[in-house]
């Protein structure tokens, strides 16, 4: 059944103008507008003569040529192939004759211009699909115009509006110039999800030939005649800043061009983005290339001035553990009375997990270009959030908003790491004391070593059964570097009678920020590795123990603000249980489950682990997802398959360790990372098709398999795992844990 959906309930989110082409039509959203036409380049697709702009979103050649903009950035999630998917679907265009570009930052006219949070084809679903539909009405209405039929008579198929009765056809590129002169829809109509040919559908990465060829696309590769090339030097450890600087020898080098002290941080940026800014002041060198600036760094000598107390692993690990033990705190949701219910109990299960801090390491490290004169400031490079590095640049160079422009590149990871942005505004202040078009490249030790790390956490749990094993009280108490990673809210909330949750903040001057699947990256596995320690403690199986809960939270929850669907989440469960034929035991194999909400999606997933040579191996990996339509099925399993490998490896292998505020991992030879042979040899994906609308992907299959992993491993050797990296022994994450 097609859903009707109105234009006219904010009719100021239409434009209606002539286009520069031809007359033409440019029907803009208030998101979707003011798309620039990329240069011809290469492609399968014949270019056309003249291009009709139908609306910023897309554009028509007079070929039928189809170009659909991709407003969000790419950061490896394939939204830069998955939205223009959703726009064609609506528009009703063969996608062989669809051409991608990726639309630069315009505040004014977009809509949530960002990667993060699992949210852009989300948040875009009903937008993406009234970009597609109306521009096909007001085809359509062309047509119907043009041949003097009713617009009802009217039916279109792959790029061309056909009248059966007449035989008549005319392709888009030939109704564009008309279409200018109508009124947009009141109303459109919405394909029914069972009519969809293109969405559903597997469709080969945009960018993917590109890639392969080394074609340039990122960052990285971005090049203009004449620019400059910058380093920094930021802080050896945090808690100092940089004093005397001598450039003497630096300075004489070959190609360097200047040397000095920057200071990028703004005065007004939310507190996330001042978190972010750990190193304000550093030294930036600039030179011809990348060699030479490199070599003219290692000459430079910098005298640090300490200015906050330097932390080391385990001041924080104390800090963590002070806090859980000591500090009071105030309840972030209390049901019931859990103080009875544990005074009553039979049986109290109590746990702590903790993990470390995360670099981000993605496989692009951070770089941005920046051309800046006294008239407007151009930034272009690998972004996640390009409208707040807009405005955090404009403030920083003091200059108006409407003279400062972001374009994007596509990014080689993001995982939050470039949520933030410091390294464009940093580029932006060199380009401007210096009056150059500047590069700003950071080497692999300048990213690990900067900050924005995944926060340390530290977690207690505490469960109460009665006589009869069930659950009757449950109690979490979390804490972490700048925030607790507890969600009060979500499961087991709702499902047992008396509950209590509590958070606790650490501050501290080591900077952290949003790594994958925030706060969810370490407290679903926490939670459900201690949930199978409840169940075993009830001798209950661990998925039937789960489902006994959700039983409860559907049929008489508990409170009001469960913020999960327990039929949902029950449903993911039954799923991957019934897949992965949960029960069945096979010599030899040792099997974990977990199951997690985040992101909008629920995710189960269990792990087949085999001891080989005393080292465990993960054999399989079984995911059920419920994330509601799956755009492109090829690339959502790649998404789960690579949040799945991340979320084992960190768990497994990864840390952050310092000594008096210095990182002690500052490339890939001291921070250990999955390698080919430790990811699983096989995982399988089951998605849940129920026709709701799409949810996050991204990030929700990461968290639940670290617990998944931790109750494997538990089954696999005997001894549970309460502390992440499960297989790195104490002395190798360095002498701060002596």
């Amino acid at each position: 059944m097609e859903d009707i959906i109105k234009t006219n309930y904010n009719r100021r989110s239409f434009l209606k103008v002539s286009a520069a082409a031809g007359g033409g039509l440019m029907l803009g959203f208030n998101w979707l507008a003011g798309c620039v036409p990329a240069a011809k380049e290469k492609t399968s697709v014949a270019i056309p003569d003249e291009w009709y702009d139908i609306n910023a979103f897309l554009k028509i050649g007079n070929n039928g040529v189809v170009t659909i903009f991709s407003p969000n950035p790419e950061i490896g999630q394939n939204v830069k192939t998955a939205m223009p998917m959703i726009v064609a679907e609506e528009l009703d265009v063969d996608w062989s004759q669809v051409v991608v570009e990726q639309a630069p930052l315009d505040a004014a006219k977009y809509r949530r211009q960002v990667a993060g949070g699992s949210q852009s084809i989300r948040q875009g679903w009903q937008s993406l699909r009234m970009a597609g539909a109306t521009a096909r009405r007001m085809l359509m209405e062309a047509a119907a115009q043009k041949w003097q039929v009713p617009v009802e008579e009217l039916t279109t198929q792959a790029g061309s509006v056909i009248h059966e009765t007449s035989g008549r056809q005319a392709g888009y590129g030939e109704l564009a110039d008309l279409a200018a002169t109508l009124e947009v829809p009141a109303e459109v109509a919405l394909k029914d999800p069972k009519d969809f040919s293109i969405i559903g559908h597997s469709t080969k990465n945009v960018d993917g030939p590109k890639i392969v060829r080394g074609e340039p696309l990122y960052g990285l590769d971005y090049y203009e005649e004449g620019m400059l090339t910058a380093m920094i030097i930021h802080p050896p450890a945090f808690g100092i800043r940089p004093g005397k600087v001598d450039d003497s020898a630096a300075r004489n080098m070959p190609g360097i061009k200047d040397i000095f002290v920057i200071n990028s941080k703004p005065a007004s940026a939310p507190d996330q983005w001042q978190k972010t800014f750990a190193f304000p002041e550093m030294v930036a060198i600039v030179g011809d290339s990348t060699w030479q600036v490199m070599q003219a760094k290692r000459a430079v000598r910098v005298e640090w001035e300490r200015v906050s107390p330097g932390i080391s692993t385990s001041d924080y690990r104390n800090d963590l553990t002070a806090l859980l033990e000591v500090e009071p705190a105030k309840p972030a949701r209390l049901d019931g009375n859990p103080e009875q219910a544990f005074a009553r109990a039979a049986k109290v299960v109590e746990s702590s997990y903790s993990a470390p801090y995360l670099a981000h390491n993605t496989l692009e490290p951070m770089n941005f270009f920046a051309r800046v004169t006294p008239d407007k400031a151009e930034l272009i490079g690998p972004v996640q959030t390009p409208e707040r590095l807009w405005k955090t640049t404009a403030e920083v160079l003091d200059m108006p908003l409407e003279k400062v422009s972001v374009q994007m590149t596509r990014q080689g990871g993001g995982f939050g790491r470039r949520l933030y942005g410091h390294f464009g505004v940093e580029a932006a202040v060199i380009a401007q004391r210096t009056g150059k078009p500047i590069k700003l490249i950071y080497s692999r030790e300048d990213d690990m070593t900067y900050g924005t790390y995944r926060p340390a956490y530290k977690v207690k749990y505490r469960a109460a059964l009665d006589a009869n094993n069930r659950l009757i009280g449950f109690h979490v108490r979390g804490a972490g570097t700048h925030g607790s990673p507890v969600f009060a809210n979500r499961f087991p909330a709702g499902a047992v009678d008396n509950y209590l949750a509590e958070n606790h903040n650490l501050d501290s001057n080591i900077s952290t920020g949003a790594w994958r699947a925030p706060r969810s990256n370490f407290i679903a596995g926490a939670e459900q590795a201690f949930l199978d320690e409840v169940a075993e403690a009830a001798g209950q199986d661990p998925v039937a123990f789960r489902l006994t809960l959700f039983e409860r939270a559907i049929n008489n929850p508990v409170g009001s603000d469960n913020d999960y669907d327990a039929q949902r989440y029950a449903g993911v469960i039954r799923l991957v249980a019934e897949k992965a034929g949960w029960g069945k035991e096979t010599p030899g194999v040792y099997r974990g489950f977990a199951a997690y909400y985040c992101h909008n999606s629920y995710v189960a997933e269990i792990v087949d682990v085999v001891m080989k040579n005393a080292q465990p191996q993960v054999q399989k990996v079984w995911c059920a997802i419920d994330c509601g339509i799956v755009v492109n099925p090829d690339a959502a399993r790649n998404q789960v398959e690579g949040g799945i490998v991340d979320g084992i490896g960190h768990a497994m292998f990864s840390a952050m360790t310092f000594i008096e505020g210095e990182p002690l991992q500052k490339n890939f030879d001291t921070y250990r990372m999955i390698r080919m042979k430790e990811a699983p040899r096989e995982i399988e994906v089951f998605f849940v098709d129920n026709g709701i609308d799409p949810t996050g992907l991204g990030e929700p299959a990461l968290p639940p398999v670290q617990g998944a992993l931790a109750n494997a491993l538990y089954r696999a050797t005997g001894r549970r795992y309460y502390h992440q990296p499960f297989m790195m022994p104490n002395s190798e994450l360095g002498m701060a844990l002596s």
